[in-house]
């Protein structure tokens, strides 16, 4: 009996799939809601990445079914994508980091040193 109910598959109860759906769509608000509101600068990217990862991880785990999966499997598909954001962030870091240093260097070396606003 038992194996016949493994060929076929998990059945989960349709309410969970309505449920992320609607948290899906209250998500979207939100994140719609940023534009909307007129949030400028860091903090509206910083809103939008979190609804994007929150809506992302709700298909992930719930239509994709990783919520059912065994913890090595997860780790399988999870841990490459981490590892390459926390990589794409470092490199920000160092790309602003170097963009800085160079507008310092450049820009120091164009505008001669007491000669402000003679001229």
């Amino acid at each position: 009996m038992e194996q016949a109910e493994q060929s076929e598959g998990q059945q989960h109860p349709l309410g969970i799939y309505f449920k992320i759906w609607v948290m899906l769509f209250v998500v979207s608000g939100f994140s719609y809601m940023v534009d909307y509101v007129g949030f400028q600068g860091n903090l509206r990217w910083v809103l939008i990445l979190t609804f994007m990862w929150l809506k992302a991880s709700f298909i992930v785990a719930v239509f994709m079914h990783m919520r059912w999966e065994r913890p090595a499997f997860i780790a399988t598909i999870l841990v490459p994508p981490i590892c390459l954001g926390v990589l794409v962030f470092l490199m920000a870091i160092e790309a602003e980091y170097t963009f800085l240093t160079r507008l310092v260097t450049f820009v120091a070396e164009q505008v001669p040193m007491g000669h402000g606003a003679e001229h």
